[in-house]
């Protein structure tokens, strides 16, 4: 994992400096070739000796399903050119940190033992807001294992109202 971030680091940070007018753009194309690269199969493609550089970019800008700008075609082909395919996730992540950093907002991760509908989303994205004090791009993630209650993940920061994390504590109190 710490080899993908040393990896990732220079190649987000250079996307960064030359994005900074247009960072929510970046990252939507971003998103799109992470979710691309993420996938097993083209990894294995993409480390075909018989795949040439021109066929995984081919490949990748063919499952995205909309063109790249120019930016993100030239980003692609540096990355693959450098045989860097599998740290692309990586590097979205840490370029969604660094446009977080300059806008102020953070992600935020609401796992939910039941599906969120949008206006529950956004009562409890204002609430979390004001608690952690900055604004929050909200992910939900669905994990029957809470029982109910969330669970939100902001950063290195957790906030755990799930009933199996109270369940948790009173079996803490009643142990000790």
């Amino acid at each position: 994992m710490a080899e993908l971030a040393t990896i990732a680091r220079p190649y987000a940070e250079a996307l960064f400096k030359v994005s900074r007018a247009d960072l929510a753009a970046t990252q939507s194309w971003m998103d799109g070739l992470a979710a691309v690269a993420g996938s097993e199969q083209l990894l294995q493609f993409a480390a075909n000796p018989k795949a040439g550089a021109d066929q995984v970019y081919q490949l990748v800008s063919g499952v995205l399903g909309k063109p790249l700008p120019e930016r993100g075609a030239n980003f692609l082909r540096t990355v693959i050119d450098n045989d860097r395919l599998a740290a692309l996730p990586e590097m979205a992540r840490q370029f969604r940190q660094l446009a977080n950093s300059v806008t102020g907002s953070a992600d935020a991760l609401i796992q939910s033992a039941f599906p969120i509908d949008g206006a529950e989303l956004a009562a409890l994205t204002a609430t979390l807001e004001k608690r952690f004090g900055r604004k929050l791009e909200p992910a939900v993630q669905i994990e029957p294992s809470l029982i109910g209650g969330v669970r939100v993940v902001v950063g290195d920061e957790v906030l755990d109202t799930s009933v199996k994390a109270r369940l948790e504590q009173m079996k803490m109190a009643l142990t000790a």
